[in-house]
């Protein structure tokens, strides 16, 4: 976490105002932050109602307008719109002569750097990549939640300083990510958060399924002790059937899964497969008892008894 000390936000020099183009539920929260480092939003752009909503819940009094607009009226602009539509929203507003000389021009892909905002830096804008490694509600906790917050920032190096303030002033810690690493910076992301939501979410429906009356009751304590294991030590933190060898247990968990939710066995077996892997690669599971696991694992089918096992 951030403890520099924070000077008063009115005593801070160069404030600046601030727009907001496509009002998701990151460029809201990016913008409430940033006003309470005492810079100024003035302009967002949103299109649904439910975009609408959480423009007026994070950003009170600040005015709906076209994207042309807002940058028309903002020292700073947040480009929060998604992945795919960036590149086009960025030829679109320097080819319509919406971008200003020496306007500082912020985008929150976690996919691309810096070079995706080159028409734009053609046409005198000011290039930054800041991507908050957060995962957004649309609400106000998001605000809370930046304090702390690592962000995947990349920039020129004459922009490194203002980039660095930016994030700073948002209670966030730059880690500079070098433009050919944000897609695999990206992806490392995704793969441990976005991926965690579909197991966990899975992971209830199947303990409901089983008859368990509060899935996320039993979950908090497990999972969490499971992240905070796999953090502090990594491939050491790795426990249950497929790091012992149980082939036995995982081959019933498949005859289940296939009988209840079809859906999971794909999921389940590529997960296992992996774990398979890094277990044997680092000593955990040992070598005689893979063999049969990994034939489990290799046909989705029953190779041993089906007898049920420990499944800590």
């Amino acid at each position: 976490m951030n403890t520099t000390p924070q000077p008063d936000p009115k005593d801070r020099p160069a404030r600046l105002t601030v727009g907001v183009v496509g009002a998701g539920r990151v460029g809201p929260a990016l913008a409430a932050s940033l006003q309470l480092a005492g810079h100024r939003p003035v302009a967002v752009s949103a299109v649904s109602e439910a975009s609408r909503r959480r423009a007026g819940q994070l950003l009170p009094d600040v005015l709906v307008m076209p994207p042309a607009e807002v940058l028309q009226r903002s020292d700073l602009v947040l480009l929060t719109v998604p992945d795919d539509a960036l590149p086009g929203l960025v030829t679109g507003l320097a080819d319509t002569g919406s971008v200003r000389p020496g306007q500082l021009l912020v985008h929150t892909s976690g996919r691309y750097g810096t070079r995706v905002l080159d028409p734009a830096l053609r046409a005198g804008a000011l290039p930054l990549a800041l991507h908050p490694a957060m995962t957004f509600t649309g609400t106000p906790v998001d605000v809370q939640r930046l304090a702390g917050c690592s962000f995947g920032v990349t920039a020129p190096d004459e922009l490194r300083l203002a980039a660095e303030a930016l994030v700073i002033e948002m209670g966030g810690e730059p880690e500079w990510i070098a433009e050919e690493n944000r897609p695999l910076y990206h992806a490392a992301l995704a793969l441990g958060a976005n991926h965690l939501v579909t197991l966990v979410a899975q992971s209830m429906e199947l303990l409901s399924s089983a008859g368990v009356a509060a899935p996320d009751r039993m979950l908090g304590p497990l999972l969490g002790a499971a992240l905070d294991n796999a953090l502090r030590s990594g491939d050491a933190a790795l426990t249950g059937p497929v790091a012992r060898g149980d082939a036995g247990t995982v081959a019933a968990h498949v005859t289940e899964l296939r009988r209840h939710a079809p859906q999971t066995v794909a999921g389940y077996l590529a997960m296992a497969r992996a774990t398979a892997d890094r277990a044997l690669a680092h000593g955990l599971l040992k070598p005689e008892l893979a063999e049969d696991l990994l034939g489990v694992l290799a046909h989705g089918t029953d190779l041993t008894d089906g007898t049920e096992g420990d499944a800590r």
